[in-house]
């Protein structure tokens, strides 16, 4: 077999990286002394290695992330805001997704929510984790048109099936009874099998006044199902002179979320 023909097989297989590192070897006069057990092991190295990068890629677009560049290591902790830095740092080793425990961020606009959340989304992803961002305000609309359209089950699993979830602007607007009763079934076909983070300008007390408090017989069901064992990071103002919008120490657009 000549090694041409060698190298056309392994890239119908699709093992392109190891078809790649087996021409350089061939090319190479110098791997011809190196064992025929080290070359083979280097070859499946580079293949391996190729198809992680590629994977964590697929996972890093498909979660679609509203601040993709965001970074557990460019977390700002001088910025006039109080952040527990020991609890960040072992949130980010992603322990409390193999436990299926919740995250509650909430903090003020422009404390930095939706980068604080994206970062351990990106975490996530590098534990080869399905994660999807979405804020709840798109959600809501998707699941309304997916009813209409006859996919209300396939839209649903979209969201209940990723195993990090990241619902930013969680309760900015109060839903109606009918939004109330979706994000109910969200949550419910999650509960205990996966993660949710949650990102909010308002308070986790405060979360049932904004489901309508006594008037909506959903709101206790809804914070039943979420509050329990979770982590919580509130983003609270220590230092007026240092407290400018995560915007700006970020280097974000003034369009984009917080």
């Amino acid at each position: 077999m000549t090694n041409q023909s060698t190298i056309d097989k392994l890239i119908e297989m699709r093992l392109t990286a190891m078809a790649d590192a087996f021409r350089n070897q061939t090319n190479d006069p110098k791997l011809k002394e190196v064992p025929f057990e080290d070359r083979f092991s280097m070859l499946v190295d580079i293949e391996y290695s190729s198809r992680k990068s590629n994977r964590l890629k697929r996972l890093i677009k498909n979660a679609g992330f509203d601040q993709p560049d965001a970074n557990i290591m460019d977390i700002d902790y001088t910025s006039g805001r109080k952040l527990n830095k020991e609890l960040i740092k072992r949130l980010a080793t992603c322990e409390y997704i193999s436990e299926h425990r919740n995250l509650f961020i909430t903090g003020a606009t422009g404390c930095g929510k939706t980068y604080m959340a994206c970062a351990f989304g990106m975490e996530a992803c590098k534990q080869f984790y399905n994660t999807r961002y979405v804020r709840l305000p798109d959600l809501l609309i998707d699941i309304e048109t997916a009813r209409s359209d006859g996919n209300y089950k396939k839209v649903m699993a979209k969201y209940a099936n990723p195993l990090v979830l990241i619902l930013d602007e969680w309760l900015l607007l109060k839903p109606t009874e009918d939004e109330q009763r979706d994000i109910l079934e969200l949550l419910h076909r999650r509960r205990k099998k996966s993660t949710t983070i949650f990102c909010s300008q308002y308070e986790k007390s405060e979360w049932y006044n904004q489901l309508s408090g006594d008037a909506s017989p959903l709101a206790d069901a809804i914070l039943d199902r979420i509050v329990h064992d979770g982590y919580i990071i509130n983003i609270t103002s220590i230092d007026s002179e240092k407290d400018i919008s995560m915007r700006e120490v970020y280097g974000l657009d003034k369009n984009q979320c917080e």
